[in-house]
C-alpha cells in the first residue's frame, strides 16, 4: 500500500444485542441493568428492542430513550481503570441495548440520524450513568469515572421501527451541519463560560429532553444574568 494512503476504516458496526427486565440488583430495588444478549433479529420499536424493560420509566426508557448504544471499545479503557473487575466488564455488561464498533462520543453528534438494520434511529441525548452501574459490578467509582470521561454512551430514537441484529451496520445518513459532537457537549458543559450563541442553540434541541434542557436553560439564564 503506498504511504500517503491509510487502511479504509471498518464501518461502524452491532456486536451485540441486549435486552432484559428489572430484577433485584445488589440488595437494592430492581433494575433492567442486567441484560441478556439477543440471538438472532428482533423487533426494534418505538419504545426499544422487543422485550427489553426498565424499572424505573421516570428515568430510564420512552421515546427519546428507547435505544442505549456503548461503544465496545469503552471496556478496555474501563478495565485498565478498574483492574480488580476486569473480567466483568464486557460487552452487554454495563446495561446498554447496542454493543457497537466503529464509533465513539468523538465521531458521534447529536441530531444524527443512522440506519440501523431495516430502523431508523435518531441520536438524542448522552447516558447519565448512576450509582446502579457501580452497583451492578460491586466496585465504587465507575459511574462517576464514565461521567468525567464522557465515556457513557448514548441514547437514540426510533424513527422508523424494524429488525435490527448483530452484525448490521450503522450507516449515517443525516447529519446537521453544525452538529456538536457528544465529546463537545461534554467539553461544554465542563465550561464555566460557555459560547453562549451554541448555548442557546443547544438549550432548543429538544430530544435531549426535558432534564437536559432543565439544566441548560438554567445555565443559559444564569449566564445571561451575570455576563
Amino acid at each position: 500500500m503506498p504511504s500517503h494512503l491509510s487502511p479504509a476504516r471498518a464501518a461502524p458496526r452491532v456486536l451485540g444485542l441486549y435486552a432484559g427486565a428489572p430484577r433485584p440488583l445488589g440488595g437494592g430495588r430492581p433494575s433492567a441493568i442486567v441484560k441478556e444478549a439477543l440471538h438472532g433479529p428482533a423487533l426494534l420499536g418505538l419504545n426499544g428492542l422487543a422485550g427489553d424493560q426498565q424499572a424505573d420509566r421516570r428515568l430510564h426508557g420512552g421515546p427519546l430513550k428507547a435505544l442505549h448504544l456503548f461503544p465496545a471499545a469503552h471496556y478496555a479503557l474501563l478495565a485498565a481503570r478498574f483492574p480488580a473487575i476486569g473480567e466483568l466488564l464486557v460487552p452487554g455488561s454495563i446495561g446498554e441495548n447496542v454493543a457497537l464498533d466503529g464509533l465513539d462520543e468523538n465521531s458521534v453528534c447529536l441530531g444524527d440520524v443512522y440506519r440501523l438494520g431495516a430502523a431508523l434511529v435518531e441520536v438524542t441525548q448522552p447516558r447519565s450513568p448512576c450509582a446502579k452501574i457501580d452497583r451492578r459490578y460491586g466496585e465504587d467509582g465507575i459511574a462517576r469515572w464514565l461521567q468525567q470521561a464522557g465515556r457513557c454512551g448514548w441514547y437514540c430514537r426510533v424513527l422508523d421501527a424494524g429488525e435490527v441484529a448483530s452484525g448490521d451496520a450503522l450507516t449515517l445518513i443525516e447529519r446537521a451541519p453544525d452538529a456538536v459532537s457528544l465529546a463537545s457537549f461534554h467539553t461544554l458543559l465542563a465550561e464555566p463560560r460557555p459560547p453562549l450563541p451554541l448555548l442557546e442553540r443547544l438549550a432548543g434541541f429538544e430530544p435531549l429532553g426535558p432534564d437536559w434542557l432543565k439544566k441548560l436553560r438554567g445555565r443559559l439564564a444564569w449566564l445571561a444574568r451575570h455576563t
